[in-house]
């Protein structure tokens, strides 16, 4: 019998495997929300993606290599997405004052707009989550988390800013404890994009 994760009677012996080709669903359930909302809008979804990015993230965060590993693609689709962005005054330009060929992205009014239509494209996987039981999501954000931190550590994901990767952060006898807020932290409290990230 072949061992791969997608064949069926694998996953039926193999929880792991199940497990992955359950993420698998989920990420089309999200590729689809989001085409769905790129198509009526005329923008593709890693513009959009770019767009609610830069509205909650520092902007020495939002220039084209950051962006290019945040969503792990190259820089020229970032380069070209950016362009679009621009030549539909959604994003405007804030050059470097150390270098003059550098340059972020910050959002336009217009682009404010964008994001207020297109940023709960989403809601409708939170809906179905907020109708399981709170244990059962402690456990699967507990294991996502994790999940996350493993696939940054072998280079699968480029960046990531949660607590795990942090200086803050330290684990002794199974509790995490972040340094800089001075509180022990809860799975739940965990986070997987915390502003205050510093890299070890």
């Amino acid at each position: 019998m072949s061992k791969s994760i997608f064949n069926p009677d694998n996953q039926n012996i193999n929880l792991s495997a199940k497990i992955v080709a359950g993420l698998e669903r989920i990420s089309e359930a999200f590729k689809v929300l989001l085409w769905e909302k790129a198509k009526i809008i005329g923008l593709s979804p890693i513009q959009i993606q770019i767009l609610i990015f830069i509205t909650y993230h520092k902007l020495e965060q939002c220039n084209v290599s950051h962006l290019a590993k945040e969503f792990n693609v190259t820089k020229p689709t970032v380069s070209d997405a950016v362009r679009v962005l621009l030549k539909k005054s959604l994003v405007e330009k804030v050059m470097s004052s150390s270098d003059s060929r550098s340059y972020a992205i910050q959002l336009s009014t217009e682009g404010e707009n964008i994001v207020k239509e297109t940023e709960n494209f989403a809601v409708p996987l939170q809906n179905q989550l907020n109708q399981i039981e709170d244990k059962l999501l402690e456990d699967t954000f507990s294991t996502l988390s994790q999940l996350i931190h493993r696939l940054n550590k072998i280079g699968v994901l480029s960046v990531q800013r949660t607590c795990y990767s942090c200086k803050f952060y330290k684990n002794e006898n199974n509790i995490s404890y972040c340094n800089l807020l001075e509180s022990v932290l809860p799975n739940s409290d965990i986070r997987l994009d915390c502003p205050e990230f510093q890299e070890i």
